[in-house]
């Protein structure tokens, strides 16, 4: 198999690549990725959700040709989509957050279902696009509440509606790329990522942010459910993974298909386990832990089985939790303490990759 690494600047230089959700946290971060690559990148998202924002402070539209689009809006995506001829899709526009989407469901239902649908119609037809990447989440499977690490092969579902959408449009996408995609020459693939931590996200209702809203404010942090367990990794591991994983499908397009990215099954850990790593790392904090109780049906326990992305693709985290969330504290003080955004990711960046290698070495 041809080795694929972050840093293979001779495939993906000058590659038209799109990316969907280009304003959010992981986005803005793939965009700074490719960026670093020489990729010729088109965004298209709506504008950053969150005040502050790592879009905006890390200057991700520096180089790029940004629009500001709803995914909803099938005509105006279409018409984007087809004026910058990609070569490559990555998409990771989404309502993106549990508990919103039980407060707006058919909206969420209306982005990660319809949205979907309309990014992957627009490509019908185009005869530049050969790879689409649609980012899902670890969400996505019938969760059983048992210690039991999903695998891609098994049953889909979802309790929540953000849960369910994600999972209905993993089905939706199948179809596509079935009825469609594939004898059109595009190769499709779903990417089913853990729970990703690290610098730069404000979103509401997650638990670093959380954290660092409270405890940079002198408040304290209210955790709801202590025990609940997830696959945490760096924001780095899934997109390294999402990249090779695109690069692999232009060359081998027979590899299409679901991809779990998440830290290696054992290190799957707990709320408060990720709580106390980050108060340590941070230096302070009061934390309050709830029984559990609290606000609407979340999973308990979810974790990933990863042997199809590592056997196929070569990809397995780099960074153990410790190291991670270590690194995510420290960007944010270095951030609250005017380090510029941009800087720190692309240092961020740069050890990642040094940190790759020394795995493909070892």
């Amino acid at each position: 198999m041809e080795t694929v690494d972050l840093t293979n600047h001779a495939f993906w230089n000058g590659k038209r690549t799109l990316v969907t959700g280009h304003t959010g946290f992981k986005g803005g971060w793939l965009v700074l990725c490719l960026q670093q690559l020489g990729a010729q990148v088109t965004g298209l998202a709506l504008p950053p959700a969150t005040q502050p924002s790592l879009f905006k402070l890390a200057r991700v539209a520096q180089g790029i040709d940004s629009h500001f689009c709803d995914i909803r809006d099938s005509d105006r995506l279409a018409a984007l989509v087809r004026a910058c001829r990609p070569e490559i899709v990555l998409h990771l526009a989404a309502q993106p957050l549990v508990r919103a989407s039980y407060l707006d469901p058919l909206a969420t239902y209306a982005t990660n279902v319809m949205g979907s649908a309309h990014v992957l119609d627009a490509l019908r037809g185009l005869d530049s696009v050969r790879v689409a990447l649609m980012v899902s989440t670890d969400k996505v499977y019938h969760n059983l509440e048992q210690p039991y690490p999903y695998r891609e092969h098994d049953a889909l579902g979802g309790h929540d509606p953000y849960s369910a959408s994600k999972a209905a449009s993993e089905i939706v996408i199948a179809s596509y790329r079935d009825a469609f995609l594939r004898s059109q020459g595009v190769a499709v693939a779903t990417a089913r990522a853990g729970n990703v931590i690290g610098g730069g996200d404000w979103s509401p209702d997650r638990l670093i942010p959380d954290a660092v809203r409270a405890w940079q404010a002198h408040e304290t942090l209210e955790i709801r459910r202590p025990q609940a367990t997830r696959p945490w990794q760096h924001v780095l591991e899934p997109l390294h993974g999402y990249l090779k994983l695109a690069q692999q499908l232009w060359h081998r397009p027979e590899l299409a298909g679901p991809y779990n990215f998440g830290p290696h099954t054992h290190e799957a850990a707990t709320v408060q386990e990720v709580v106390e790593l980050a108060r340590k790392a941070y230096g302070q904090g009061v934390v309050r832990y709830g029984n559990g109780s609290e606000g609407p049906h979340e999973a308990g326990w979810l974790a990933l089985e990863t042997a199809k992305a590592r056997l196929a693709l070569g990809v397995q985290a780099k960074w153990n939790l410790a190291e991670t969330v270590a690194r995510t504290m420290a960007w944010y003080q270095a951030q609250q303490d005017g380090a510029d955004a941009r800087e720190l990711c692309l240092a961020e960046i740069a050890q990642y990759e040094s940190a790759a290698h020394c795995g493909a070495c070892a």
